[in-house]
Order: structure tokens, then C-alpha cells, then sequence
């Protein structure tokens, strides 16, 4: 597995910072805008389940399911920083996922944070 299928955040060059931090060392926050959130939900196509339920017999890592929560994570955060942009929001801060069961049929991955302008610190 590459990088890209086990690990993700923000892409490089964002123009929306998103930290989970309360502050972003040598800003400032000017305007505190609000929550903000991007979810979806994610269903397991039938060959991964029963791939997983006989990997886990055996033990071992789960690639497939491991693959598919990352590209979710990916895609509530994609959506957290266009919510956060289209609200005016140059960054996000205090941003953590969190992640349930969706009704038995499967998974519900929310990240949100705190929508804010931030300043450099010495700006007046």
C-alpha cells in the first residue's frame, strides 16, 4: 500500500489552514465564524465484508477497510474546508473527525472545527 492509501489530510496549498489546535502559532484570530462540518457516510460493498470477516480469524491488518475509512476521512475533510471557505473562513481550528455506525449498513465519518479569519499576530 502506498502512502496515499493509509494516510491523508490536507492537500499542499490550501488556501483554508486547518489545524487541531486552539491557535496557529503567529496568527491571531480575528473573526471566530462558527462550526463548521463535512460528513458522509460510506457503505462496505459485499467482497470487502466477507474479505474482513476472514481476515479476522486469522488477524491482520484490514487493507481494504483500511483504505476506505482513509478515503473517507479524506472526503469529510475536502468537505469541512469548502464549508469553511464558502463561509468566509481562512482556517479552521480545534478540527477532530469523529466516526459511527450509520444504521448497520455503514459508516458515518463528520469533521468539524471552528471556522475563523485569522491575521498575522503583529498585524494592528
Amino acid at each position: 500500500m502506498s502512502i496515499d492509501e493509509y494516510g491523508g489530510g490536507q492537500a499542499q496549498g490550501s488556501d483554508i489552514l486547518v489545524v487541531t489546535t486552539n491557535d496557529a502559532p503567529g496568527f491571531r484570530v480575528d473573526r471566530v465564524i462558527g462550526e463548521v462540518f463535512g460528513l458522509t457516510v460510506r457503505s462496505r460493498h459485499l467482497g470487502s465484508q466477507i474479505g474482513a470477516g476472514l481476515k479476522s480469524m486469522v488477524g491482520g491488518e484490514l487493507k481494504g477497510l483500511t483504505k476506505t475509512l482513509v478515503q473517507t476521512r479524506n472526503q469529510a475533510m475536502e468537505r469541512l474546508v469548502e464549508q469553511a471557505k464558502a463561509r468566509g473562513a481562512n482556517a479552521v481550528l480545534m478540527m477532530r473527525f469523529d466516526v459511527t455506525e450509520a444504521a448497520d449498513v455503514g459508516t458515518e465519518v463528520c469533521a468539524y472545527g471552528t471556522a475563523v479569519v485569522l491575521v498575522p499576530a503583529d498585524a494592528p
